[in-house]
């Protein structure tokens, strides 16, 4: 009766595994493509970059959907990580800085406990941890038969919160860093990851990985990819050949001229374009999901130091994301409007522009919806199914939400915040700063101001209010923490003529000058 009963419970086993296998082949291969403080002026899908050049992306774009009005649901880079992986806003995860390379282990947001005095809100501490116990994205997919893989930048956590605990099979380099390490040409200072030949560059070490697990991977399984880069974030290095056939194209009088970073740029983009070379070597670009994006917008405060073809040094940030004003750590569209690709064949129409908002929270249930996998439940997902878009359709939503609590001294940075953008209305609600500790308000139109020059909160009240809403409601559904207004502040320490001024010039840099 045992061996029996041995023998049926392994039948069933087999016959439940054979019916995962069957579902999952019908299944298409995702592959997710997450560039690291690339700007949407980074790249030339929008025609705002004269300097870089992104023909691979022009590429990928040519297959599916590209979004202009695509956001980050962070102005930084783990945050907006967490929203990919789970769905959920940084008010509803608790990550909302990029902390998760440091030592301590926070897994509930809280505030500071001893606040700067000359601050009138009280920050708040973020979560430094993605928690295991969350249904990550690819837990999801690896939950149906899907093979999974890492490849690149996670800084979401070391182990045991690595990505071999959220879901992957394969983590390479297995970094928990904010960047590469050391550098992005070798040598690097990877503890257990060592370049293949002198000068290497990562996003090349990367693209020679990501291409041989491709090819070996198991073919009667769908796979989910994660290519998460390390470019274009610092430390600022590229290699040389590329440097100097930047150099003779600067323009000093356009913005964008630094060469480094132009070199930056085009290593990303031609790591995306052996990705592309290979899935249609292979023969499954029909059946393969591929999203592009960035976790944030374009670094404008660190300060690169490059040379022009007659030898002269000029010191520069890395790039500049006009026409939108800010950059990365602000919630100006400079840090969070992103470039967004998806291609997925049978879905999208080829080589159409969608001006629907879309932000990274919507990755996850669309994905899902894409590859018919339901949704886990008891997982509140903040995003929305997007699919309509990728067919040229409009959704409806009442807004999308960026919570940033912090205040890092870039070019326009702002006290701790939160904005909604509604249609052509965005309002950035900066909490406690007006008279009494009530919030203060900046109200922006994006159809008439793209730049946010114009601040026209004094204008339409009313709209203040009902965007004002749609806040409020989105703190109460996340049960969130947020700031409060500091007992501890000193009125002879608030100095508010600084706030959107960088202290110091940009970052590391005394002064701007030519040699």
């Amino acid at each position: 009766m045992n061996f029996k009963n041995s023998i049926m419970k392994k039948l069933f086993f087999l016959f439940f595994i054979s019916i995962i296998n069957s579902y999952a082949q019908n299944r298409p291969n995702v592959v997710f493509i997450l560039a690291d403080d690339l700007g949407w002026s980074d790249v030339t899908l929008y025609g705002k970059t004269k300097l870089y050049e992104t023909p691979n992306l022009e590429r990928l774009a040519a297959r599916g959907t590209t979004y202009t009005h695509a956001y980050a649901a962070s102005p930084l880079c783990s945050p907006t990580r967490s929203s990919i992986l789970t769905g959920q806003t940084p008010l509803r995860t608790g990550i909302t800085a990029p902390t998760a390379h440091l030592g301590k282990v926070i897994l509930k947001a809280s505030l500071e406990e001893k606040p700067n005095k000359g601050n009138k809100a009280v920050n708040c501490i973020s979560v430094s941890r993605l928690d295991n116990k969350l249904p990550t994205l690819v837990k999801q997919f690896k939950n149906v038969g899907y093979s999974t893989a890492h490849f690149g930048k996670w800084h979401l956590g070391r182990d045991p919160y690595s990505p071999l605990q959220h879901g992957f099979d394969v983590d390479i380099p297995h970094w928990p860093g904010p960047g590469p390490a050391g550098s992005f040409v070798a040598p690097w200072k990877y503890p257990n990851f060592k370049e293949n030949y002198a000068k290497q560059h990562i996003e090349d070490r990367m693209a020679d990985d990501a291409v041989s697990w491709l090819r070996n991977v198991d073919k009667s399984k769908p796979f989910f990819m994660n290519y998460w880069q390390f470019s274009v974030h610092a430390p600022f290095d590229a290699k040389e050949t590329l440097k100097k056939y930047y150099s003779s194209k600067i323009d000093l009088t356009d913005l964008q001229h630094s060469s480094t970073y132009a070199a930056m740029v085009h290593s990303m983009d031609q790591a995306v374009g052996r990705l592309l070379d290979e899935i249609d070597r292979l023969g499954i670009a029909d059946n393969t999901i591929i999203v592009f994006t960035s976790d944030n917008g374009g670094n404008m405060y660190n300060a690169i130091t490059d040379i022009l073809p007659s030898g002269e040094k000029y010191i520069t940030p890395p790039t500049s994301n006009r026409p939108l004003r800010g950059g990365k750590a602000t919630l100006y569209e400079g840090g969070i409007r992103v470039p967004t690709i998806i291609s997925c064949p049978g879905v999208t129409t080829p080589n159409t522009k969608s001006d629907q908002i879309i932000q990274s929270t919507d990755f996850y249930p669309t994905l899902l919806n894409l590859a018919n996998i339901p949704l886990p439940k008891d997982h509140i997902v903040d995003g929305m199914d997007i699919t309509p878009t990728l067919k040229g359709k409009a959704i409806k939503r009442d807004g999308i939400i960026t919570f940033f609590p912090h205040q890092p001294r870039v070019p326009d940075w702002l006290p701790a915040s939160v904005s909604v953008h509604s249609g052509d209305w965005k309002l950035i609600r900066i909490f406690n700063l007006g008279k009494d500790f009530k919030h203060d308000y900046r109200l922006y139109n994006l159809k008439w101001d793209i730049g946010e020059h114009n601040d026209l909160s004094r204008q339409y009240p009313e709209k203040i209010i009902e965007l004002d809403e749609i806040i409020e409601n989105h703190i109460a559904k996340s049960n969130a923490v947020i700031p409060i207004p500091n007992s501890a502040f000193d009125p002879s320490k608030f100095t508010p003529e600084k706030i959107g001024v960088q202290i110091g010039g940009y970052k590391g840099a005394k002064k701007i000058e030519i040699n």
